[in-house]
């Protein structure tokens, strides 16, 4: 398959080898996200992809202040230690959904060693003020996570009704 259009090509074929590697866990193969953490937190760069027509569909989304703590819109370094409030990388599997602290979310089960700590760091997909557009007008860029993939709140039913469980997300930078 050719790399879609505005995604990065080197992290496409990785999230294509980790949907090979781990095809007994990923049910679902017709829609992988990758989050993109190359770019600048107030550029989207979680990107819904079609595998079947090769859409994209590209939407902000913010990472751990324990990958960024100095606050500059970048992604320093991940970490899959607990309690680093940082992104980790690595493929991951979507799950159910529940209502939290952050109200309707859905967790992730890291499938690499790089993030097999996420279900235990309540590392999940949720939606958030401060990963809202308006932060990038009064801020320049979004605000931080504890590691989570936060959305906007706009935007969370759509990533919910494309991503759904069972299919592949992929967090790195190329």
């Amino acid at each position: 398959m050719s790399v879609p259009n505005g995604v990065r090509p080197e992290l496409f074929h990785r999230a294509l080898a980790a949907l090979d590697r781990h095809s007994g866990r990923i049910a679902k193969r017709d829609i992988i996200a990758i989050a993109d953490f190359n770019d600048f937190s107030a550029k989207p760069r979680f990107q819904l992809i079609n595998l079947e027509d090769g859409s994209v569909k590209e939407l902000l989304v913010a990472h751990g202040s324990g990958s960024d703590p100095k606050h500059s819109g970048y992604v320093q370094h991940f970490s899959n230690e607990p309690g680093s409030n940082a992104t980790c990388e690595g493929a991951f599997v979507t799950s159910n959904y529940y209502t939290g602290k952050h109200g309707h979310s859905q967790r992730v089960d890291g499938l690499d060693p790089t993030n097999n700590n996420a279900r235990d760091r309540a590392i999940v997909i949720h939606g958030a003020w401060y990963a809202n557009a308006d932060m990038i007008d009064k801020y320049g860029q979004l605000g931080r996570s504890q590691g989570c993939f936060a959305v906007g709140e706009k935007h969370l039913k759509q990533v919910f009704a494309k991503l759904g469980e069972g299919r592949l997300l992929y967090a790195g930078k190329a």
